[in-house]
């Protein structure tokens, strides 16, 4: 099944839905509790998309490609590499990233993110599916030169706008073979399926939640193949993962740097 959020109209609320070819209905309920789905009658692209989960929190996986990390010059981690990212960075499908002023080399990184379902600590990695909600295509953005520059990546994974999700959630993906791409503007610059993940979903789930709880509504990103590279104001990254679908958003420079700076 496809879930959802979207707005009918800009006033609205968001609301659950879920998908049917090409037609949304309602959710009464939330996914993480008992739902009903009501008929799908509402035409998806009458449908503003939101990003399909409002996590709590964002735990990302780094350099979980061998290839990945060796285009970075970096050993392979022995265990996964975590790092978090705060909600603010969360858009949807058709935003916008805004490129920040501080950094003059901001990259994409195309995911497979996981959306956690139910809570869960100390999990084994058989445990880690009845947690598992589903799973939505995700761009981890970096400001790549503030990333080498500091010795934490809090700033440089932080900045607003910097996790693209979307454009749905879907709950019957196989996440042991599905194949990641990203273009920029119809070029292709990322291609590679989860099956060369070094840490497997599976793992990954059960080694966060021996470290923290796992809520509903969590997000987990699980690491980007080999092939990131800049973006720049006017272009279009596009993440399609296959099973899933296709996210696409734009780049812009911050307007809210160029306004502040206008009223200065």
């Amino acid at each position: 099944m496809r879930i959802l959020r979207f707005r009918k109209t800009p006033q609205d609320p968001p609301t659950w839905g879920w998908l049917a070819n090409g037609e949304i209905g309602l959710l009464d309920g939330s996914p993480f509790e008992d739902f009903r789905r009501l008929e799908a009658k509402i035409s998806l692209d009458k449908a503003q998309l939101l990003s399909p989960v409002a996590p709590g929190k964002i735990i990302c996986v780094g350099h979980n490609y061998a290839a990945h990390a060796a285009e970075h010059e970096v050993e392979v981690p022995q265990i996964p590499l975590l790092f978090l990212k705060p909600p603010s960075t969360v858009i949807g499908p058709g935003g916008s990233i805004f490129l920040p002023p501080q950094s003059q080399n901001v990259e994409h990184e195309a995911e497979l993110a996981v959306v956690i379902g139910a809570h869960g600590r100390w999990l084994t990695k058989e445990q880690a599916k009845d947690v598992i909600l589903g799973y939505t295509a995700a761009l981890d953005i970096t400001a790549r030169d503030l990333q080498r520059q500091d010795d934490q990546w809090t700033r440089a994974k932080g900045f607003d706008t910097f996790c693209p999700l979307g454009p749905w959630i879907e709950t019957d993906l196989d996440p042991a073979d599905a194949l990641i791409t990203c273009t920029v503007n119809g070029n292709l610059r990322q291609m590679a399926s989860t099956r060369d993940m070094i840490f497997p979903v599976w793992e990954i789930v059960a080694f966060v939640s021996s470290v923290m709880s796992l809520e509903p509504g969590d997000v987990i990103l699980t690491g980007t193949p080999a092939g990131v590279g800049p973006l720049k104001p006017g272009d279009e990254v596009t993440v399609e993962i296959e099973g899933i679908g296709v996210l696409s958003i734009a780049v812009k420079n911050d307007p809210n740097v160029e306004r502040t700076q206008e009223n200065r």
